[in-house]
């Protein structure tokens, strides 16, 4: 019986193998953050095991895609599914992804939860390198420290499903969210260009010359920055830009904002 099963999963391996090349983004993919190995087997992290047995309920012989969060991907066909225990059989590294030539960080008036998710969601999908949550006099979120942490481990959970479906292989990284000011004072001598999204922005990106590869994006709340933040937001270095004629929702001009960046300058053109 043993044999005959060994023989059983043999044909069926073979046979994904066969059909692992035609197979790209369809292809469910986990985050695995370990060094990934060249050739032979893997198990997967519990959580991925979990998603990929329980959640998806894949069987033996499909083809999945790991990523270590850091650009690098490899293949590989499940050949043992055992309670919490799933292990795959590497069919190959995947080529090497190109970053976009952007580092963008999005620097976030914190919003309400459901909006700050999709707002990190799409970040990633769009390539921002970082999000930087921050509390402003208007945010209508406002949240203690222990809330803030548990936010921070919420969104980097969005971001790692967000790179799972996108085929992303390097995580977005998330930071804890900061005070405004106190964020500002911070990044006034910080290299590379600094952009505030302002209704009344006196310039475009089209007018601005081609940024140095890091950039930080300054975008506010539901209610928009004060007149003092936004005076210290000048202060600190940021041109005051808009996008359009039109007052865009906070979820978006962030998302706008990214998008008109990597068509500039990034990996849209």
């Amino acid at each position: 019986m043993l044999l005959n099963y060994n023989n059983h999963l043999s044909r069926i391996l073979s046979r994904r193998l066969k059909q692992a090349d035609v197979q790209t983004m369809s292809i469910p993919r986990f985050y695995c953050p370990v060094t990934l190995p060249t050739i032979g087997q893997f198990e997967l992290p519990p959580d991925a095991a979990h998603h990929a047995h329980r959640v998806l309920r894949l069987r033996i012989g499909d083809a999945v895609q790991i990523f270590d969060g850091e650009g690098s991907a490899c293949n590989g066909l499940i050949n043992t599914m055992s309670g919490k225990h799933v292990a795959i059989t590497v069919t190959g590294n995947c080529p090497n992804q190109h970053k976009t030539p952007l580092h963008i960080m999005l620097a976030q008036a914190m919003t309400s939860s459901e909006k700050m998710d999709w707002i990190v969601q799409k970040a990633t999908e769009l390539g921002a390198a970082e999000v930087q949550p921050v509390q402003t006099q208007r945010s209508v979120a406002k949240l203690s420290s222990e809330r803030a942490e548990r936010r921070t481990e919420h969104w980097r959970g969005v971001v790692i499903a967000a790179c799972e479906q996108s085929g992303r292989n390097d995580l977005m990284q998330v930071h804890a969210p900061v005070e405004l000011n106190h964020w500002l004072s911070n990044v006034k001598a910080a290299e590379g260009s600094k952009f505030i999204l302002l209704p009344d922005g006196a310039s475009t990106l089209h007018t601005q010359t081609q940024p140095q590869r890091q950039m930080t994006l300054l975008i506010g709340p539901e209610g928009g920055f004060t007149p003092d933040e936004a005076l210290m937001a000048k202060q600190a270095g940021f041109i005051p830009i808009q996008l359009g004629q039109r007052v865009l929702r906070t979820e978006t001009a962030a998302l706008a904002g990214i998008t008109a960046l990597q068509m500039l300058w990034g990996d849209f053109q």
